[in-house]
């Protein structure tokens, strides 16, 4: 719907303003006037209008520089500027268009002339600010809509995570509480980390569940054997990493693709001699690096198969002594730091 509009005069003789308004009263324009440049910017900046009709001919600053002025201000250049001057040289004409001028009226003027242009370039700037607002409201609607549509794909990973997550815990109930104390201090770890925000906590959350996946394709005689593996189980062993990789590799969803860089990384060490590429310092994946971190504390402080729970002394003392070893220093001491708070996150 047409709104009303709203017409600066800028003339500095006011019998020419006056005659302008008495013509454009037929219409139910919203009218204002100023006699200088300086006054009309003034104006310009803190009203809204949909039209100027400028004069060009006025003391201090001319028609040309307060037109040049306002298509230099972004809040005011789309404002249409039709000329009414005195003027009818060709030259003075090409100037104004050239200054940004939409349309050109020479003095004396008709009121039908003067009422048909202004009409015309009104209804046309309100088109175009309906059209902007348009769109505007178009791009918040498929802003929302991906976004919603986003949502929705993650919590289809996040969905598929936990799936395969029950998986894991059907082998094992130990199994299962691992995993979620691994998921629950990984994100705590990744709070205290300066370098990571909120996000990177709720994907290393979503994603350290599946650390251990590929521990699904290994042989239930070698995953839950009662004693030391042999070297070529071991060998079999260290393959859920790869296998978990090849798996979750080409996912373009960014819980798939953390799960993926964790279930490869979280065997590699700090010095370079974990597996399965040696990757070594900050070659690793900061995700990889937490939740090895984490993945060791949690193991050495519960009973395995193969072995008793170490005491919270041990299991410091432990990883200590791996700082600069098998863990990252920065994080070994982010742990140490604040050890009280992941001890009681491993007693739930």
């Amino acid at each position: 719907m047409t709104t009303q509009a709203h017409i600066l005069i800028v003339d500095d003789v006011p019998d020419n303003i006056q005659v302008a308004m008495n013509f454009l009263k037929e219409e139910p324009y919203q009218l204002s006037f100023a006699t200088k440049g300086q006054e009309a910017l003034a104006l310009m900046r803190v009203n809204s209008y949909d039209l100027v009709l400028l004069d060009i001919m006025m003391p201090e600053m001319d028609g040309y520089e307060v037109c040049r002025r306002i298509k230099a201000e972004p809040k005011l250049q789309n404002i249409p500027i039709i000329f009414v001057t005195a003027r009818t040289d060709i030259d003075s004409m090409s100037k104004g268009f050239q200054c940004g001028g939409v349309d050109y009226i020479t003095k004396p003027f008709h009121a039908e002339e003067l009422l048909a242009r202004v009409k015309t370039h009104t209804e046309l700037h309100q088109a175009k600010q309906l059209l902007a607002q348009t769109n505007t409201n178009l791009q918040n609607k498929l802003q929302m809509s991906q976004r919603r549509l986003m949502t929705e794909l993650e919590q289809n990973q996040i969905e598929m995570i936990y799936m395969l997550t029950e998986l894991m815990e059907s082998t094992s109930d130990e199994t299962g509480k691992h995993i979620r104390r691994v998921a629950e201090c990984s994100r705590l770890l990744a709070y205290y980390h300066e370098s990571l925000n909120d996000e990177d906590a709720d994907i290393i959350f979503h994603a350290a569940p599946m650390h251990d996946i590929g521990k699904i394709t290994i042989p239930h005689e070698i995953l839950h054997k009662n004693g030391r593996l042999t070297e070529d189980e071991f060998e079999i062993m260290k393959s859920h990493t790869t296998r978990a990789y090849e798996i979750l590799k080409n996912s373009r969803r960014k819980y798939t693709r953390a799960a993926a860089i964790i279930a490869h990384q979280h065997h590699e060490k700090w010095d370079g001699s974990g597996y399965p590429q040696g990757l070594k310092g900050e070659n690793i994946h900061l995700y990889g690096r937490i939740v090895a971190l984490i993945d060791v504390f949690d193991a050495l402080l519960h009973k395995r198969v193969y072995k008793e729970p170490w005491t919270l002394e041990d299991t410091v003392e432990y990883i200590r002594s791996q700082r600069g070893h098998q863990f990252d220093p920065y994080l070994v001491d982010l742990l140490l730091e604040h050890v009280d708070e992941f001890v009681a996150v491993e007693r739930l």
